[in-house]
């Protein structure tokens, strides 16, 4: 349809009618005007613009508006005739209609008064001779001091809404000129986008789009104008420019700056597509279809001349779909004119979305027979005549002479003959139907074979399907996953390793070599050995995405094109030679281009030729002598095209280039000639009764638009968005075959054998066209969008699955068939469950309706509608008797399910928890049908109901506080077990799974699910062997029974199978009936075997296995086990080759490849340091080599063992004893007692400047807090009075009476534990292994001196305990669970005396207080252990086992201490306290003595002290224990008495107290130390400290106190002088992120108050005096980020995460404004003082700026009481490279994430935005964090300009400015804080934090400096300034 035809419709007596929209309706009423007149006026819109000139359009002109003036209008209607070209709809707001049609922006703002406007340096207004006006002329040297700038202050806005800006303006002969513009998007992000002929290349940020203007090539200086410069009219679509570059939606014109040098005549926007070369008469007299330019915009021209003569029209971006194309061509230049004429680069890439599928959508039953043929099945066409009438539709006869309308037809067009074109119309083919087994449907039921367009930054890509060089395979990408189908068999091979979503495939020509690439930045290529599946290289591309892949014939280059970080378009050339010969892929070209490409190919015949297409251009490539080059083809009236694919010709056809454009066109180019041959369109047929039947030319009418080609020797397929595949001879004289589907087409690739045409398309099919036969058969059908939920059914294997796509649809599992198909194309399916026992299944809807299926008749039995929320889950009993529902509104719904109509029985409001998920594990049915689980009515608790009658049996409350931080623990999945026993999982946010009794409600034992993420879903196989669970976007399979220990026979549980293949987070996971095979569903359905025994499975227990079992592989999947970590977003390393211990599983499931090893990725030989920062993907753990027999010590229960082994000679052990045992480390015991490092995102910097002794600017004064991660850390020697614990790596040994501090320094890694020998003379610590260091040290100190006296390392991973012996001579050392060892020490020679493998994990150890050779180890059973030294000085062990009485039941001793002799005490995980005879070796007494492990015991005389990770410590009398001891097994605990009990703030990790066991000290997880008095029965905190992240320190005016906030949600205020906390409010489930103390000016000292920040947007206000919350304000939606008060201290300053800064009233509460400048980035940095603004040019009591994480930093000056703000400066710095970044990164040197971590990703990487006021000189700004290296910047305010820099060694993290002497104190994410002296420019390094220095901030008198790293806070005393 035309403009006209479709703004318009016909009324009867030919008259028209135009649709009129008011603004206060949305009905369109017709108004009947004559044709060829000017209608009349409508009434005026209310809030009219007076003085607007109103344009409107003559019913008898064809266009949009004719621009006639109406004289005498002063008013502005709302009625105005909506234009396709327009592009904009019909009147909304008044800020829109008194724009309209176009706007003169000069004269509305009034330029030639300067009064709303500003200019700059040499601007003058002066007349043109050319245009015979008034124009103005901006010159000078300097660009950015000579200027226009509208309007007058960047704080106002223009307001400009229309689409077009016209830039009337002359570059200045042999100047440069820049034209800034900032436009606002519509979430108020302000983008600037700059023009210049002073830049060289295309750069983008997300604030900032350059682009190059260039004017001639040949002049003496590149880019300047060149002398014959002409008036130039620039059309920016700033639509289009947004929506391409940066995909944001356009909203406004906010300013414009117009710089040197130019002449610029005025500035005009519109919505309208003007054509400056078309007057209203040319149009009137032509009727062209397009826009004219009104007269005051137009240019003269000279009668009888040219208009392109004298001026250059410039539409930028050229390719807008709204703009026509004959327009883009008529305001093009004549050729002669090439030379010389202006252009915009680059050409912005495709930005269109996906084809939609154009059939209408309704609800859809398919038998199951019926399904199995395809949609369309093509058929030979007959000859048909050709017509040059293109008048004519042509009519085809069928073979039954039947009259058959042609579904498309071709235009042709010579290009060296006359112009008249063919059009050949090809039949619609009928449905012939074939044999079921040929066509039906065996590809994986969820393979979504849709191959969807992914849009990635700006650039589009099409996943296509290959065909293998044999055409024997498909192959295809689902997802992360690369498929290889056998079309015949159906057999799959799959090529697992990909992390993402594959974005590009390529095969050789030899099916030796497979390429693959995978999306997210940077781009991660694999190859692969197509023919074993094996990976041979893996490595990162230097592009962000790959979008397209292309081998040469022969596979020895490899072409590759993307996007770089600028956004340019970059081609890449690998070798592949040395790749089989152990070499790797190297890069021999790169090259960089402003042309789009949308498709890459290397030509058969020369693999030194390639080709590219895309939007506007066709190039041709060679590689020579190690360059790239290009030519752009000419393809002259079709450069506007929108070109989609290419194909290379066969060679009789000599090597013809074929290419597709998405307007219909193919394009036949001679490569030689780089030309034009033949130029053909598809165009849409045309029915007789259509009125606009007409003769149409070359460039009217849409044509169908075509996604792919491809060429074989004698055809051409063509899929194209209209459905059809359609199969043309070489010269496209008639259709050969043509096969409709049922959605666009989106590839098409001809086998090699040329006999068969495979096909995707957009609605999720896989198929190929047999051409021989005429069949088209279908391999894979799938979902097109994510699938959400799924159910299986027993009886007769089927699958149901709902998706995103509104589709209901059943799987045979069996055959992996579909079967049913149902569409819902109203409402979306949510949640879906089988009938036990009868042929139906249920759906809910996001309706609230539940509809029940038959699936013998394929249609709905029922429908109900009691719910008025979203279905968020389904269940049914097992027995058939009921179906449970549940809705988002908290409603359950309980149907008698045996009933025919199914009818609702009871439905309950508000007892299920609103808050959940949509989720198959939302409700649970118990096995015997007898109880219904749910979560609900809160998301803390779970309800148990009786299934009959839904009373309430049990509601558990699972919202235990999370000791580690501040979030309440919450129900996300349930799962019934088998009964017996009735267990019910529950898994929770806090990554565990708590296994309750069902009847009773107890927490029967707590798994660690192992997923970085909650596990969204849950399910247990039917025998209750394995547990399956999904978190993320991995699945894992766990052996149940060993997780619950009850046939436990090694010494750890085995670590999971973990399945990764999905690339988006899981959603529901299931066992198949049969129980042997896996289901999981997310982005697609994925099948898994289970490639394990069903008996006695387990890693280590089968016979002869070096490894790890198997990865399985079934579906598009694979399954990998578990044991080392890698992080989520873990990057591939290097592995050792195991074979497989199980061969594969027969069936559809391929085995796993050869080298695969087990990890996450097959055994690569090619990798860099870049693997590192691998794209994202699902958390895993790798397996390593499992020990094998005689490694370690042989366990004989109840024997004694010999465990001697001689040590090393240079002090290592034995291979024997250690390494092989170290091969593979069991999993962590179930104990608390176990230390486990927080992971450090950081690594010690090396190389510091540290200071010499004496000279230091810093000392360390005190250390604020207490490390409760570590486990035995702290000590007391009440004899001596020594004190010490830990903080970090620091050892804080302290005075009890005047509590001054020393700090020993020395551990790299945080301390583990602590140990003091009896005489109090040597302390021995223990920490981690560091990145630098293989092992993990152990420091002996000198107590008297306070130095370190010995350095000792032998443990891998990490010391548990340290002990010395009853005489000091010796220490003993254990190391953890991952290490196992127990390596003895002399103290006197600091030799290692013996180092012992044991065989067991142990909780702990302690050193007999009667026998020096003799200590007892506890885990599963007690042992033993007996020094036994030889002859020769040597030392073994002698080792005796005594196992856990059977009283005790299932459960491991966890910690121990002697009594009196010969008693030895043990706690056990289950809260007994039993007692040993260690004569006897028998246990002879046993009580329950806490609810919870217990992880401390003490005893001295007849007093026992106990903790437990139930926060309780417990005070016991045991007198009579020794008494009961006589009694032996007859022995009863009525004798032991428990005296006192007292709860602390958490777990008890660390004890010690007096002899007398009245007094003594504990430490718990919360970091706190209390003092204990049984006496008194009081608990007083003695140090306190943050037990997460510390994010803000603030200081009181007068500096005597201090308050600190961190992610536990506490506000603490500190003592300054003591470090002694005094207040601390706390906020449960939030996160404090920011603080502020009002300022001395505020008023009174008792009218001090303390504001915060918190991570849910709420600002709350804290008084001190009153210590209570004195205002709670809600200024912002996301998480604040930075605080600040007013110099006054009335009013606060915040800022959010979301980059919106608010103001608000402190006494009223009220936000009275809210400033959006640095919209889309984290406010970094708040800042306010009280400064004279007048030296800046601005007004104002205050100066304050903000910072933001893009590298933007504001300046302002506001009077809050006037309300008011303006900006004084904007300061923009380029972000560091991507490269930079990656090596700055931490991370990328430091050791490996332990097990569920997520090491931060790249985007998090940038450093901190930094800007603070210099207290020195108040015209400074001091930055760091800012531009492409570290360094400090001081930009002065007043000459704008950064007027000094100082190079850093890293990038800083946190910043502070002394306000006495010129020091800045930076913290680095290396573990170092700098002193930076800004007089003499010297620095001095300082080290003591064990993580990244997050917070650095001096205090107000400039003699204390406080730092930070995660919860530990150290003060250091500034001494020499």
């Amino acid at each position: 349809m035309t403009a006209e035809a479709r703004g318009r419709r016909l009324l009867p007596g030919g008259k028209t009618a135009v649709e009129r929209k008011w603004p206060d309706s949305n009905s369109a009423l017709p108004e009947e005007r004559k044709p060829g007149k000017l209608g009349s006026s409508p009434a005026p819109c209310r809030g009219h613009v007076s003085g607007a000139v109103t344009y409107l359009r003559p019913c008898g002109v064809r266009g949009a508006v004719a621009g006639l003036p109406l004289l005498g209008t002063r008013c502005v209607p709302c009625v105005r005739c909506a234009s396709a070209e327009a592009g904009s709809a019909s009147c909304g707001s008044m800020a829109r209609v008194w724009q309209q049609p176009f706007l003169n922006v000069f004269r509305h703002f009034k330029v030639d008064e300067w009064k709303r406007s500003t200019k700059e340096g040499d601007v003058a207004a002066v007349t043109d001779k050319t245009l015979k006006c008034t124009v103005y002329r901006v010159r000078g040297a300097v660009s950015a001091s000579n200027y226009i700038q509208l309007p007058k202050t960047s704080t106002q806005s223009l307001g400009l809404t229309g689409r077009y800006l016209y830039v009337l303006f002359r570059p200045l002969p042999a100047k440069h000129f820049v034209i800034h513009l900032d436009v606002s998007t519509e979430d108020s992000q302000v983008i600037r986008v700059s023009f210049s002929n002073l830049f060289k290349e295309f750069k983008s940020t997300a604030t900032w789009l350059q682009f190059p203007f260039i004017c001639e090539t040949g002049t003496p200086r590149e880019g300047v104008a060149f002398p014959g410069a002409r008036w130039t009219c620039l059309q920016l679509d700033l639509h289009d420019i947004l929506l391409v570059y940066l995909q944001r939606c356009y909203s406004h014109l906010k300013g414009v700056r117009l710089c040197a040098s130019m002449l610029v005549r005025s500035l005009y926007t519109s919505d309208l597509c003007f054509d400056p070369a078309i007057t209203v008469a040319e149009a009137r007299r032509s009727k062209l279809p397009v826009t004219p330019i009104p007269r005051e915009m137009a240019f003269p021209v000279p009668k009888g001349e040219s208009w392109h003569d004298h001026y250059v029209h410039i539409r930028f971006p050229s390719g807008s779909s709204h703009v026509p194309s004959e327009l883009v061509q008529k305001s093009g230049f004549p050729p002669e004119a090439a030379g010389r004429v202006p252009r915009l680069l680059p050409s912005p890439g495709a930005c269109s979305k996906p084809a939609r599928d154009s059939r209408a959508r309704v609800v859809q039953k398919h038998d199951p027979m019926a399904s199995r043929w395809a949609t369309s099945m093509p058929r030979a066409l007959p000859e048909v005549s050709v017509s040059c009438e293109r008048s004519e539709v042509s009519r085809v006869a069928g073979p039954s002479d039947c009259i058959q309308e042609p579904s498309a037809w071709v235009e042709a067009t010579d290009e060296h003959a006359s112009g008249d074109g063919l059009h050949v119309s090809a039949c619609q083919p009928t449905v012939e139907p074939v044999a079921p087994e040929d066509t039906a449907p065996h590809g994986p039921p969820g393979g979504k074979q849709s191959l969807p367009e992914a849009a990635l930054g700006k650039k589009r890509f099409q996943q296509r399907a290959l065909w293998a060089p044999d055409g024997a395979a498909v192959v295809y990408p689902c997802h992360a996953v690369v498929v290889a189908l056998h079309v015949e068999t159906r057999e799959q091979r799959l090529f697992l390793g990909h992390t993402d979503k594959v974005s590009a495939l390529a095969l050789d020509g030899s099916s030796s070599l497979l390429a693959s690439a995978q999306a997210r930045p940077h781009s991660m290529l694999r190859l692969w050995d197509f023919q074993t599946g094996s990976c041979l290289a893996l490595f990162r591309s230097p592009v962000h995405t790959i979008s397209s892949l292309s081998f040469s014939s022969n596979g020895e280059l490899l072409c590759g094109v993307g996007k770089d970080r600028h956004g340019r378009t970059t081609v890449l050339v690998w070798g592949m030679a040395q790749l089989g010969r152990g070499g790797e892929a190297v890069i021999l070209a790169k090259a960089h281009s402003d042309a789009d490409v949308q498709a890459f190919e290397i030509a058969a015949f020369d693999e030194a030729r390639m080709a590219s297409c895309g939007r506007g251009s066709v190039r041709l490539w060679r590689l020579r002598g190690g360059a790239l080059r290009s030519c752009a083809v000419d393809l002259g009236e079709h450069h506007t095209l929108e070109f989609t694919d290419l194909a290379f010709g066969p060679v009789q056809d000599g090597h013809t280039l074929y290419v597709c454009s998405r307007s219909g066109h193919i394009l036949e180019i001679d490569h030689q000639r780089m030309a034009v041959r033949h130029a053909r369109r598809l165009l849409p047929l045309q029915t007789p009764c259509d009125p606009l039947a007409q003769k149409r030319t070359f460039s009217s009418g849409p044509g169908i638009a075509i996604n792919s080609l491809s060429v074989s020797r004698s055809a051409c397929a063509v899929g194209s968005e209209d459905g059809y595949l359609r199969l043309w001879p070489l010269d496209f004289s008639s259709v050969l075959l043509e096969a409709e589907h049922e959605g666009p087409v989106s590839s098409v690739r001809v086998s090699p054998g040329g006999l068969r045409v495979l096909s995707t398309t957009s609605s999720g099919h896989l198929g190929f066209l047999d051409v021989p036969s005429q069949e088209y058969r279908l391999l894979v059908r799938s979902h097109t969008a994510p699938v959400l939920a799924l159910a299986t059914e027993r009886s007769r294997g089927q699958l149901a699955t709902v998706s995103q796509d509104r589709t209901v649809r059943v799987w045979d599992l069996a055959t992996l068939q579909q079967l049913y198909d149902f569409t819902s194309p109203e409402e979306a399916p949510r949640a879906v469950a089988f009938h036990p026992t009868q042929p139906t299944f249920f759906c809910g809807f996001s309706s609230g309706a539940v509809r029940s299926f038959s699936l013998e008749a394929a249609e709905v039995l029922v429908e109900h509608r009691c719910h008025r929320g979203a279905i968020t889950g389904l269940a049914a009993s097992p027995d058939g008797r009921f179906l449970f529902s549940a809705c988002s509104r908290g409603a359950l719904a309980q149907y008698h399910s045996g009933a025919p109509r199914c009818p609702v029985l009871r439905v309950a409001a508000n007892v299920v928890c609103q808050e959940a998920c949509p989720s198959s594990s939302i409700l649970a049915v118990s096995e015997d049908s007898c109880l219904l689980a749910f979560v609900g009515p809160s998301k803390y608790t779970v309800s148990i109901v009786d299934t009959a009658s839904l009373d309430e049996l049990l509601r558990v409350n699972v919202s235990a506080l999370d000791l580690a931080g501040s979030c309440l623990d919450s129900a996300v999945a349930l799962c019934f077990g088998p009964s017996p026993p009735s267990h019910l999982l529950v898994s929770t946010s806090s990554n565990t799974i708590a296994v309750l009794d069902a009847r009773s409600g107890h927490v029967v034992r707590e798994l660690s699910c192992g997923h970085p993420a909650a596990c969204a879903s849950l399910a247990l196989s039917a025998d209750g062997r394995f547990l399956l669970t999904a978190a993320e976007r991995a699945v894992r399979l766990w052996d149940y029974t060993m997780q619950a220990g009850l046939s436990c026979q090694v010494c750890a549980t085995p670590p999971p199978q973990v399945y990764i293949g999905h690339s988006e987070p899981v959603r529901a996971v299931a066992f198949t009936p049969d129980q042997q095979q896996l289901l999981s569903v997310g982005d697609a359905i994925f099948l898994w075997d289970i490639l394990v025994p069903r008996e006695g499975w387990s890693p280590g227990s089968v016979q002869g296995a070096p490894g790890p079992p198997p990865t399985c592989e079934a579906g598009p999947g694979a399954g990998e086990l578990e044991g080392v970590a890698a992080g989520a977003r873990g990057a591939p390393r290097q592995v050792s080759e195991s074979p497989p211990v199980l061969p594969p599983q027969p069936g559809l499931c391929a085995g796993p490849p050869e080298d695969f090893d087990g990890a996450l990725f097959p055994s690569d030989r090619s990798r860099g340091p870049e693997d590192l920062h691998q794209a994202s993907g699902p958390s895993v753990l790798v397996q390593k080599e499992a020990g094998r027999a005689g490694d370690g010590a042989c366990g004989v229960t109840g024997g004694p063992w010999d465990l001697g082994r001689r040590p090393h000679p240079c002090g290592w052990p034995s291979a024997c004893s250690t390494v092989g045992a170290r091969a593979r480390p069991p999993a962590r015991p179930n104990s608390y007692r176990h230390f486990t490092a927080r992971y450090k995102a950081s690594s010690p910097a090396q190389g510091l400047s540290l200071p010499p002794a004496g000279d230091e600017w810093l000392r360390l004064k005190a250390v604020v807090g207490y490390n409760g991660n570590g486990r035995t850390n702290l000590v007391w020697s009440p004899d001596t009075g020594f004190f010490a614990y830990t903080c970090g790596c620091l050892v804080v040994v302290e005075d009890l009476h005047s509590g001054a501090q020393q700090h020993w320094l020395g551990h790299p890694e945080e301390i583990s534990t602590l140990a003091l020998s009896h005489d109090a003379q040597v302390l021995a610590s223990a920490s981690g292994r560091s990145g630098a260091a293989s092992r993990c040290q152990i420091r002996l100190w000198d107590v008297p001196r306070g130095s370190c006296r010995q350095l000792l390392s032998h443990h891998d991973t990490a010391v548990q305990a340290l002990a010395f012996s009853l005489d000091d001579r010796l220490l003993i050392t254990l190391g953890d669970c991952g290490d196992g060892t127990l390596a003895l020490w002399s103290t006197a020679t600091c030799e290692l005396l013996s180092s012992t493998r044991l065989p067991e994990p142990v909780h702990g150890m302690a050193f007999s207080p009667w026998h020096t050779g003799e200590l007892a180890c506890v885990g599963q059973g007690i042992l033993t252990l007996q020094l036994l030294w030889g002859q020769a000085g040597d030392v073994s062990l002698q080792a005796h086992r005594e196992p856990v009485p059977e009283e005790l039941g299932v459960c491991e001793l966890s910690s121990l201490c002697y009594g009196a002799a010969p008693l030895l005490y043990c706690g056990s995980n289950e809260g007994q306290v039993c007692v040993w005879d260690t004569h006897a070796g028998c246990c002879f007494l046993a009580w329950e003595a806490d609810e919870g492990e217990i992880g401390v015991l003490l005893c001295s005389g007849t007093w026992l002290v106990s903790g437990s990770n139930t926060r309780r410590l417990r005070l016991w009398a045991v007198g009579a224990v020794p008494e009961l001891r006589r009694r032996g097994s007859g022995a009863r605990s009525s004798s032991v008495f428990l005296e006192r009990e007292l709860t602390l703030d958490g777990a008890v990790v660390s004890a010690v107290f007096h002899d007398s066991m009245d007094m003594g000290v504990v430490g718990t997880t919360a970091g706190t130390l209390w003092y204990i008095s049984w006496a008194e029965g009081t608990s007083t905190r003695l140090i306190s400290g943050h037990r997460s992240k510390v994010n803000e320190v603030a200081f009181s005016p007068d500096e005597s106190h201090c308050a600190t906030c961190s992610d536990d949600g506490s506000v603490r205020v500190w003592c300054v002088a003591s470090t002694e906390l005094l207040i601390q409010f706390q906020v449960l489930s939030q996160s404090c992120l920011c603080l502020a103390w009002s300022p001395q000016s505020c008023g009174c000292p008792e009218e001090q108050h303390v504001a915060a920040g918190y991570s849910d947007g709420t600002l709350r206000v804290f008084s001190i005096p009153r210590s209570a919350v004195e205002l709670k304000m809600y200024p912002h939606t996301a998480a604040l980020t930075a605080l600040a008060f007013s110099a006054d201290g009335q009013t606060i300053v915040s800022g959010d995460k979301d980059g919106l800064v608010a103001v608000s009233h402190l006494r009223t509460g009220m936000t009275f404004r809210v400033l959006s400048d640095h919209r889309g980035a984290p406010i970094c940095t708040l800042q306010s003082t009280r400064k004279e603004c007048g030296d800046f040019g601005a007004e104002g009591t205050d100066l304050w700026l903000a910072a933001s994480g893009d590298q933007r930093v504001s300046v302002w000056a506001s009077d809050w009481l006037r309300d008011h703000c303006e900006l004084v400066d904007w300061l923009s710095f380029p972000a560091p490279s991507l490269a930079e970044v990656v090596l700055a990164a931490p991370w990328a040197q430091g050791p490996r994430p332990p097990p569920c971590t997520v090491p931060p990703q790249v985007p998090s990487c940038l450093p901190p935005s930094l800007a603070a006021f210099c207290p020195w000189d108040p015209a400074l700004l001091v930055c760091a964090g800012l531009g492409v290296s570290p360094e400090v910047a001081f930009y002065s305010l007043r000459q704008k300009q950064v007027v000094e820099k100082i190079p850093l060694p890293f990038f800083a993290v946190s910043m502070s400015l002394s306000p006495g002497a010129h020091l800045v104190a930076i913290g680095f994410s290396e573990r170092m804080v700098r002193l930076l002296d800004c007089a003499s420019g010297t620095v001095q390094d300082f080290a003591g934090h064990d993580d990244s220095v997050q917070l650095c901030r001096f205090a107000p008198s400039a003699q204390l400096l406080f730092t930070a790293a995660h919860s530990e806070i150290l003060v250091w005393e500034v001494t020499g300034h």
